[in-house]
């Protein structure tokens, strides 16, 4: 008999409701703003802030739909995107370094959705368009980093031998020289270099020549070969590369765009980023720690600052109070070696603090070192790059100034390697710098040269195009419908409206992002939710042909279609699942849409459309004929 249990329908109306809930928010569009927030903790976001960037956009002709506080952001929403662009080309020469003015796409969602957990589905470039950004290595600081490890291996290496030397540098064309105490140990010092830097250099292992070694009396010179230079300019970009798709990893954007384009420059795409100014702080930040020792106190830094005579393998740096200080020039720890780096607050003395784990090479340089070292100075240098932008005879010319400061010079009470904690941040510079070196150190400094919203890749006509004709396929299909299977071709109808809406609702639930590929997707799950509708129906024909009444036909019809569309839909949902575990970028966007496509066509066919059927047919009154 033809029977629908109560709970079902329960059910079936939660699903309708909560998906409907669910898929509303995909309504609301997105307003195209421009995101202030401070760069630095002295800067403060508040309502002087605010009339102060509608003055800037009175001044420049531009209209917002509002500029408000929310947060610790200033928000202008603007109407569209040109405009958008205007607006942050205004506010930041007028803002300054102090604040960062990016672009960003801010959702028009009521909150109270929000609260129930209510979010807009995430779009891919080629429906939404995203954030473009550019970036260039500067290989000319990554070739003097290099030479630096360079010249502190060399230095190690002449301690551990025992020899004499009064200086290992680095000189302006990026070579090494090195004054022997003694020229008799010329021979001697050019076998310990030698050995040191095989391993260093990886000359060995990717065939290329080592560096050259060249002596003459008691004086070294270490000079790169071209071999080595492009490998080190290729190796900066490449590890930039990685430590970037980390970052981004970090943030959270789905289906983001990362290559290499030329020798020295990174392309970014980011879609639908709700924070790009927290993304471009977090992609682009340079800030780091040093950890050097403290080689003279303060008389002595003031000292050798006013004689401008400052001891040999050491440098002034400034404290957080602008005073001097006397560092070792030799780099003991830097921020690649950390491994893992969180922000906690110190229990003795309520600070905030970064807890750091170090790799095995940095931990043994530190316990080493804290071992000849207790009671004497250690200094921990925050080191930031800060890009700059002036205009030289009407063009923008792109610079960086480096920030230094020593944030903690303190003595060394005991022992310790790889893990320790420093002080001396406020509580957002820790959470900030934490962030960044648990998502890794760059290998060379990096600036933005480029930044804009993009659009749709393919075009905003072929988009609007493309969606145009899935919807009148879709419609052309439910016409059909409703005129070959009357009355069982609304019910399909019926049902096939519900799977898009729950298709909608279960990719913004879950957060995953629509494509062009993923549209696909939808289509083919479409389509053989149709294809189980026609089993269903074309089921119940041939069991009234065979002379059942009309309820055990319907009854029948759909037990009898149920087990083939169960199986015909395991294995396309095997091949999605395959699609998505294997593919990459746009088969992973189809997968997606097809797993939950077929998923929710299966409800909808077998259980939705049965409890509509029987809400029409059922009961006790007697049924003659049926119309399908």
């Amino acid at each position: 008999m033809l029977e629908f249990p109560r709970w079902k329908y329960v059910l079936v109306l939660i699903v309708v409701l909560l998906s409907a809930l669910y898929a509303v928010p995909n309504i609301y569009q997105k307003d195209p703003s421009v995101q202030v927030t401070k760069n630095r903790p002295a800067a403060v976001v508040d309502e002087a802030l605010v009339q102060r960037v509608q003055g800037v956009l009175t001044e420049a002709g531009i209209t917002p739909k509002s500029v408000a506080l929310e947060g610790a952001q200033l928000l202008v929403r603007l109407p569209d995107a040109p405009t958008q662009t205007r607006a942050a080309d205004a506010l930041r020469p007028a803002l300054g370094e102090d604040y960062s003015a990016a672009l960003n796409l801010v959702p028009t969602t009521p909150a109270w959705l929000e609260k129930l957990g209510a979010r807009p589905m995430s779009l891919g470039l080629d429906l939404q368009g995203g954030v473009h950004f550019m970036m260039q290595v500067d290989q000319k600081a990554a070739l003097e980093k290099r030479v630096d490890a360079y010249a502190d291996t060399i230095r190690v290496a002449l301690r551990e031998a025992r020899i004499g030397y009064t200086g290992a540098e680095r000189r302006p064309d990026n070579t090494v020289l090195v004054s022997l105490s003694n020229a008799a140990d010329a021979g001697k010092a050019r076998t310990a270099i030698s050995t040191a830097l095989s391993g260093l250099s990886g000359a060995a292992t990717l065939g290329t020549s080592g560096p050259s070694i060249d002596a003459d009396g008691n004086r070294i010179t270490v000079r790169l070969s071209e071999g080595e230079i492009s490998r080190i300019a290729s190796d900066a970009i490449e590890q930039n590369r990685n430590v970037i798709a980390n970052r981004i990893n970090a943030i959270g954007v789905a289906e983001p765009v990362l290559q290499r384009q030329g020798e020295d420059r990174l392309v970014i795409q980011l879609p639908g980023l709700q924070d790009t100014a927290e993304a471009k702080r977090l992609i682009g930040a340079t800030a780091t720690l040093e950890f050097r020792a403290v080689t003279g106190d303060e008389a002595q830094a003031a000292a050798a600052l006013a004689d401008n005579n400052i001891p040999a393998g050491s440098r002034i740096y400034r404290d957080q109070n602008g005073q001097p200080l006397l560092l070792s020039r030799r780099l003991l720890v830097s921020g690649d070696e950390l491994v893992n780096a969180q922000p906690q607050t110190d229990a003795q003395t309520g600070l905030p603090a970064v807890s750091i784990t170090l790799n095995a090479a940095g931990g043994k340089r530190m316990l080493d070192h804290t071992l000849e070292n207790v009671g004497n100075r250690l200094g921990i240098v925050y080191v930031e790059r800060i890009p700059t932008v002036t205009m030289v005879n009407g063009e923008e010319v792109r610079s960086a100034r480096t920030e230094e400061r020593v944030i903690s010079s303190s003595t060394i009470r005991g022992v310790f390697g790889k893990d320790f904690q420093t002080t001396g941040l406020s509580r957002e510079e820790a959470a900030a710098l934490a962030k960044q070196l648990k998502a890794g150190a760059l290998a060379a400094p990096m600036d933005f040269v480029e930044e804009g919203v993009i659009g749709p890749t393919l075009g905003a006509e072929n988009v609007a195009r493309g969606t145009q004709a899935v919807m009148y396929a879709f419609l052309f299909t439910l016409i059909f419908f409703a005129i070959y299977y009357r009355m069982f071709g609304l019910i399909t109808c019926v049902a096939l409206l519900l799977n898009l809406l729950m298709v909608v609702a279960v990719m913004s639930l879950f957060g995953a992002t629509m494509t062009l590929p993923g549209f696909a997707g939808l289509a083919l799950s479409i389509g053989m939710s149709v294809d189980a509708n026609v089993l269903i129906n074309e089921r119940i024909r041939e069991e009234l042909r065979a002379g059942l009444p009309p309820r055990s036909a319907i009854a029948t019809g759909y037990d009898k279609a149920s087990g083939t569309i169960f199986d015909s839909n395991m294995t396309a949902l095997l091949a999605g699942v395959a699609l998505y575990a294997f593919g990459t970028g746009p088969l992973r966007g189809f997968a997606v849409t097809m797993v939950i496509g077929i998923l929710t066509s299966v409800f909808t066919a077998v259980t939705v459309s049965r409890g509509v059927a029987t809400l029409i047919y059922g009961g006790r009154r007697k049924l003659k004929s049926i119309a399908i």
